[in-house]
């Protein structure tokens, strides 16, 4: 398994080693003592699977507040999507500003994206399945979005007019957002 660190520090890009033969494929998507190796110890307690129909189906940028922080390992096991990942700890070097990758079934990238970060993905193919590990449950009391179009963000999203929730159409922008993470130095 390789692990490469990406532009927002503790986001790391997870390619598996994947075998391959005439029968299909194996693959450990998920190692704790390899993780814990580069710091990553989390100990997930629930998976979650989304499937999204259509094409440019646009799920985020969301988060929840401290106590519920969640961490997430995200890994795309059916089509593909651009996956996009936001820095919000205030005081953070780069508060602010953002990633995205390409995950999909067929390079079988995943992406740890440790609490204090807004998440969101839109998918670039129809039939889009999804699966992701988090550290704590949901709680509809704690959770929270950010603009998929934040002008101040800049995010280069697959499309302008994408599938969204009724709930992601409401989300205040980074600036009106309530937020309640803190970077620590080292982090």
């Amino acid at each position: 398994m390789k692990l490469q660190e990406t532009s927002l520090p503790g986001v790391m890009l997870i390619e598996p080693k994947v075998f391959s033969d005439h029968r299909g494929f194996f693959m450990e998507s998920y190692n704790f003592d390899q993780f814990a190796e580069h710091g990553m110890n989390t100990s997930f307690m629930q998976d979650n699977h989304s499937l999204s129909k259509d094409v440019h189906v646009l799920r985020g940028l969301h988060y929840q507040l401290h106590p519920k922080a969640q961490c997430k390992l995200v890994r795309v096991t059916a089509g593909e999507i651009m996956d996009v990942v936001l820095d919000i700890r205030r005081g953070s070097p780069t508060y602010g500003h953002w990633a995205s990758f390409v995950l999909s079934e067929d390079n079988k990238l995943q992406l740890y994206i440790p609490a204090g970060f807004a998440h969101g993905f839109c998918t670039l193919v129809p039939n889009t399945e999804v699966q992701y590990k988090v550290d704590a449950p949901y709680s509809p009391q704690l959770d929270r979005g950010i603009r998929w179009d934040d002008p101040a963000l800049g995010i280069t999203w697959p499309t302008n007019s994408p599938v969204l929730s009724e709930k992601d159409t409401h989300h205040p922008t980074l600036a009106e957002a309530e937020l309640n993470f803190a970077y620590k130095e080292g982090e």
